[in-house]
């Protein structure tokens, strides 16, 4: 999809009311509009010189969008359009890959570490466990149609170690519940914070950005507390829906 070939006319009076980038941002706001999810902006030289402005003026517009998760930047290929932020059901039974994908979304889910320590003690509380138990932690992140989403970190007992032995990424509720432990939510605790820098370039988000965090307890179908996991999503790109 291309940008309308009609040229918009920038306000350039001394009494402007606001920036010329931030003029600019709304322009090519609006023309979003114009395309798909995934569809590519014109690269920048085209657009400063279809708007008459330099590179770092039209830079800072896009800025602008990339901040509200309306555009990615993605290095040597270009400025991708972004859908609108995904509406997630927050339900007991509820698995975060079949979830999206029942909305009609490509999930992937990436096993980035494994690793065993020592619990923590809210750890040890939630999950039941004395001081300074071994935890088995697996990080993940999750891709939706292909962009990177969201980082979970999941907790389990040490003696779950030979069940988890063989996930080596994909849906993890989907492989426990295959080897005979479905879990269900029991609570889950919504909070926001900002990204570390190693979280935002994964996620592929400006370190200014806000991440949603989510901390969910699971538990057994006979009630025992198996699961503790810590998400953190892209708040331009997630909502979380919780039924009441």
């Amino acid at each position: 999809m291309q940008l309308s070939r009609q040229d918009r006319v920038l306000r350039r009076d001394a009494v402007r009311p606001e920036p010329l980038y931030r003029e600019l941002a709304g322009v090519l706001r609006s023309e979003l509009l114009q395309f798909a999810p995934g569809d590519y902006l014109p690269g920048e030289l085209q657009l400063a010189a279809r708007f008459a402005v330099n590179r770092h003026t039209l830079r800072r517009a896009v800025d602008e969008l990339v901040l509200e998760g309306r555009l990615l930047r993605q290095q040597g290929k270009g400025t991708r359009v972004l859908a609108g932020p995904l509406i997630y059901p927050l339900l007991a039974g509820s698995a975060y890959s079949e979830s999206l994908s029942a909305l009609g979304h490509r999930v992937e889910a990436q096993l980035l570490e494994r690793c065993r320590r020592a619990a923590s003690r809210e750890e040890s509380q939630h999950l039941q466990l004395p001081d300074d138990a071994e935890l088995i932690e697996l990080y993940t992140l999750r891709l939706l149609d292909g962009q990177p989403l969201s980082l979970i970190r999941h907790r389990f007992c040490a003696s779950h170690a030979t069940r988890l032995a063989e996930y080596l990424g994909g849906s993890l509720r989907h492989y426990l519940a295959e080897r005979g432990l479905p879990l269900s939510r029991s609570f889950s605790l919504i909070g926001a914070r900002l990204p570390s820098r190693d979280e935002a370039n994964r996620l592929l988000m400006p370190q200014q950005a806000a991440l949603l965090s989510v901390l969910t307890l699971s538990r057994d179908k006979v009630g025992r507390p198996v699961e503790l996991s810590l998400s953190i999503s892209r708040a331009d790109r997630f909502q979380y829906h919780v039924a009441t």
